[in-house]
Formats: C-alpha cells, structure tokens, sequence
C-alpha cells in the first residue's frame, strides 16, 4: 500500500513544496519546491492504507483521529497544495477518481430528502451548541457566504452586505408578506422586516435556530412581523410577496430540485419575486465529498447552475436575473477559519479535541475548495411574471443606495445571545 500512496503523491503533486513522512520514518519530497514546506506526518500502515483506498473520507478522518499530523504550516496549507493540484492535473489518480465515480452514480440515493428526513439531516448540523457559532461567526450569526464590497470590509459588513444585496433585488414594498425559507438564526428576516418595514416568515429545520431566531425577534420588539416557524417549507399553503432562500439550497437534493420551484412557485403571488441564494458548481455536476456527508451535511449537495436552471423552467417561472460570486466565499470561510483557530482553545472546552480537528478539517477544506475547485455562489432570481421587474439592472444599485440610508437609523443586528439565551446583547 506504501507503494501505491507514494506513486499517487508522485502524479499528483507537481506543483508545491510537500514532504510525506511516512511510518518507517522514511520521507520523501514531491512539488517543485516552491512555498514553504509542509511536512505531512503518517503515522501508522492502516492510515496509509486507507488513504490509498478512499483519500476523499480518510484524510479527514487521519486528521480527526491524529493518523496524520502537519508541520510547517497548518491542515489549510496541506489542503490547498493538494486541491490546486487536484485541479491543475490532466487526470486524477484511479485512487482518487474512482470513489468521486461511485458517488455519482448513487448520489439521488444519498441525497433523498423527504420531510422528516431533511429534518434530521439538519439537525446533525444546525442543532450544535450555539456557543461554537459564536466562536467564528460574526455576532449576527450569518452562516453563509458574505459580499465583500471593498478588499478592506470586514466580516460584518461583507454580511450586512450580503443582506442589501439580497432585500435591493426583491424590491420589497412596506407591508409587503416575504417567506424566508432555511431563515437560520434569523439575521436576514429581521433585516427585511425592520429595514424594508415587511411582514417576514421565516422557516426552519433546525429546532436550536428557531428557538433563538424567535428570542431575537421578540428581544428587537419585532414579533409582530417577524415570526420564525419550525416548519418545512412543503408543508406551507399560503401566498407571499417575495421569497428569499440562502444558503437552504444546498441541502434539498437533486431528486427534490422540481418539488422546490413548483412549490415555490404555488407559494409566490401571481406579481411576486423570488431570489435563491446557494454555493454552486462552476465545472458541471459532480458528488458530494464522502467526509462532508458523513461529519458535516449529510444529505447535501452543491449543484451546478446546468442542473438548477431547467428545474425553474420546468415550474413555469421566468429567470430574470443571475449573478456568480467568485471568491466571495473563499474570503468569508478565511475569516471564519482564523477566527476558529483563535478559540480553539474554547473550541476544546465545548467539545473535545476531535471536533475541534474535524471543524479546522471542515472550514480549511471548503476554502481550499473555493479558491481551487471551481465552487463559488450563485444567486438567482425568478418571477412568475415577466413584467414586475425593472428592464435593467441599475434598480439594484439605487435600492442598495436607500437602504444603506434608511440602515443608519436601525441599530445594528448583534442580537444573537452569547452563552446565556436569557439575556439580550
């Protein structure tokens, strides 16, 4: 098995500077040898072994389970000279292209999402302690990508920003009913209701982020137009305004992509606008990583715009308007990866070393991905009615103007309670 871990190395790695160490104490150094050196420690035959049969799960299981140890750098710096060179090369070793094979092959399998299922599925995620989130997330608990208007912004703008981006394209009038569907912790929900003075339902799967999306509303005296439910979005029957989904995208499944727009679209009023907000792929279809459904989102899968698009055509909605955010998440996950390892130590405390392991493994390898595995976000936006929106595009920049305006006499949305949900911030 050392032979065939020491040849996969020897193909892949082209670019980099990587020395494995292998359990015998031998090593041996692949790459070209440019940046710093970044010493991969295996520890033992049955972590070689695995990582020749399925490096997808077991490398981030080694790690998890201190079967391999980095030096000169950190797991990120590992990652990112394997995923740049998993991109960069004409054919990936069989060990590595065999079980990507596999799983798409069965990936609608994995990825059946019924009521109860999707339920539990987000649970597994979602229904962490709150104290972890609030280790690397900004005080408004935004849990997905930001929009990094200048190179200087920082996490909470970029979010803040994220969020105008989103109410500016779904040009909501006051007293207007807009469903947020996966309204997480409710940050964007009592965004809309307070800066766009609507009436938001949020809904949600996760039992821990209704509970506090609620207390926030009630803490900002806002219930009355923010109401959170613990509920799935397809068992929903009345009509909305405007419909906003961010970051929920990811976790419906390619099986359930028709059940998503047709519903939407029976929930959306006949002059009503819509925005999806998800991670996509920009190389086509692909499989979920085997670690990532295993220890992160079981069920999940980050589609291709290919695979989304016919879905809203299919629903009888008319695509009105699409925007492909780079690296826009790369940046948010890098704020998020050093804002972790910051409170590792805290990390530790809540949990126990493994998941402190397995979370490093988590936001390292999804920013690897965004910077060299062709992931970015896309946001798409959709009406039933070809005429309610503006024939150009410049209505969103003059309604980010407004509501950066009216925005200056809210106070700012830090009202996530930190360990104690009694008390407000």
């Amino acid at each position: 098995m050392l032979y065939l871990l020491r040849r996969v190395l020897r193909t892949l790695v082209k670019t980099g500077n990587l020395k494995a160490v292998y359990p015998s104490g031998e090593a041996e150094v692949f790459g070209d040898g440019t940046g710093q050196l970044v010493t991969l420690n295996i520890h033992n035959s049955k972590t070689v072994a695995r990582l020749v049969l399925d490096p997808d799960l077991y490398l981030g299981e080694a790690y998890m389970d201190g079967g391999i140890t980095v030096e000169g750098g950190t797991i990120y710096d590992l990652l990112a000279i394997l995923t740049h060179n998993t991109t960069i090369a004409d054919e990936l070793p069989a060990g590595i292209a065999l079980p990507f094979a596999l799983r798409k092959v069965l990936r609608k399998v994995k990825q059946y999402n019924p009521v109860g299922r999707a339920q539990r599925n987000v649970a597994h995620h979602y229904d962490l302690s709150g104290e972890i989130y609030d280790l690397f997330l900004d005080r408004d608990r935004q849990y997905s990508c930001a929009y990094f208007e200048t190179p200087t912004a920082s996490l909470a703008e970029a979010q803040k920003a994220k969020k105008r981006h989103l109410a500016a394209k779904l040009e909501i009038k006051p007293g207007m009913k807009v469903l947020d569907i996966g309204s997480g912790w409710g940050g964007l929900g009592l965004y809309l209701a307070e800066v766009c003075d609507c009436r938001v339902t949020g809904v949600t799967l996760s039992r821990e982020q209704h509970r506090v999306a609620n207390e926030r509303a009630h803490q900002r005296g806002v219930s009355d137009r923010a109401q959170f439910k613990l509920k799935d979005y397809r068992l929903l029957n009345e009509k909305f305004d405007r419909i906003v989904s961010v970051g929920m995208f990811e976790h419906v499944g390619l099986g359930h992509y028709d059940e998503f727009f047709s519903k939407t679209r029976e929930l959306l009023t006949a002059d009503g606008i819509a925005c999806v907000h998800s991670i996509g792929r920009a190389n086509g279809p692909g499989s979920t990583s085997a670690w990532i459904s295993k220890y992160i989102f079981p069920g999940g899968y980050i589609p291709a715009l290919s695979e989304v698009i016919p879905h809203v055509e299919a629903a009888g909605l008319y695509l009105c308007d699409v925007e492909v955010l780079r690296l826009h998440y790369a940046e948010t996950l890098k704020e998020w990866r050093l804002r972790f390892a910051d409170h590792r130590d805290q990390a530790r405390a809540i949990y126990d070393e493994r998941f402190c392991r397995m979370w490093e493994f988590y936001l390292a390898g999804s920013e690897c991905g965004f910077r060299h595995e062709h992931l970015n976000n896309f946001q798409i936006q959709f009406t039933r009615d070809i005429s309610v929106l503006p024939l150009t595009r410049t209505y969103i920049g003059e309604e980010e103007d407004r509501l950066r305006e009216i925005e200056r006499t809210h106070r700012a949305l830090t009202s996530v309670p930190r360990h104690d949900s009694s008390k407000a911030s």
